[in-house]
Order: structure tokens, then C-alpha cells, then sequence
């Protein structure tokens, strides 16, 4: 279900919020297409990930402009960014099934990114989960009351 709100703030926070979730999501996508060359080559499940988390993040990049906010494209949103980030966390530390080149690894670059964007990712679909109003629970705006004239003492 859409955010129905008549709250004009509700409305630009939701606007907002689609739109850093969306340059998000294409960001992690982007990041991991760069990556992506030699994973098939050195470790070919991995890139098998890759390119499922390419696709899920434009899916959901593209459900959160087109089809607007919804508590399920966010708590996706939410779960894609952390499964993402908890698979480097992990490739970094304990390493990752026939991948354990990269256990230390933390300088670099398109890693140190894609925490970066993971996190802030996760952090906004913790924030949408818990302000946006959502279907029919949205906090909607007060009905107008009409505005009355007084007269002026003379």
C-alpha cells in the first residue's frame, strides 16, 4: 500500500526519503558492478551474489520511485543493505567459503564505499520503517477549519 497522507510535511519527508533510498540502492548497484569483473573468474558463487544484488537493488530502486513507499519495499530495502554489508563484514573477518584472500582487507576502496553506502541505507529504512505513515495507519492533517472574519473595533 502507497503512503496516503494529506500532511504536506509527511509528504516531502516520504519524496525524500524514495529518492536517497532509490540513489542508494543504485549506488550499491553500481558498486558492486564494478566489482563484479574478476568475481566469476576467482570465486564464481560470489559473483553469482553480485549479480543478484545488482538486480534486486535496481528492482527496488525502481519499486520505491514508480510504485511509491510501502512498509514491505522498505523493510526489503532495509534486509537487502544489511545482507549486503553483513556478507563484506564477514568476508573481511572470518572470510567467506573459498574467498578467504580479502580476511583483513579493510583499505579498500569500492569496500570502504559500499559500507559507507550500505550503512547509510540500512540507517534510512530503519528511519522510513519507524516515521512514514504508512496506508491505513498514516497520520493524516487535521481537517481545515474555516477561517472566520472578525470585526474590527472601529
Amino acid at each position: 500500500m502507497h503512503t496516503q497522507t494529506s500532511n504536506p510535511h509527511d509528504l516531502v519527508r516520504n519524496v525524500v526519503a524514495r529518492v536517497l533510498g532509490a540513489v542508494g540502492l543504485l549506488g550499491i548497484a553500481l558498486i558492486h558492478l564494478l566489482d563484479i569483473v574478476g568475481k566469476f573468474a576467482e570465486t564464481p558463487y560470489l559473483g553469482w551474489m553480485y549479480v543478484g544484488a545488482i538486480v534486486a537493488s535496481i528492482g527496488l530502486a525502481a519499486w520505491l520511485v514508480v510504485r511509491g513507499s510501502s512498509r514491505a519495499v522498505w523493510a526489503a530495502t532495509g534486509a537487502l543493505a544489511l545482507s549486503i554489508l553483513t556478507g563484506f563484514v564477514l568476508s573481511r573477518t572470518t572470510g567467506l567459503p573459498n574467498a578467504t584472500d580479502d580476511i583483513g582487507n579493510w583499505s579498500e576502496g569500492l569496500g570502504l564505499a559500499s559500507m559507507f553506502v550500505e550503512g547509510a541505507v540500512v540507517a534510512l529504512s530503519a528511519w522510513a520503517l519507524a516515521v512514514l505513515p504508512f496506508g491505513r495507519h498514516a497520520r493524516t492533517a487535521p481537517p481545515a477549519r474555516p477561517v472566520r472574519a472578525e470585526r474590527l473595533p472601529a
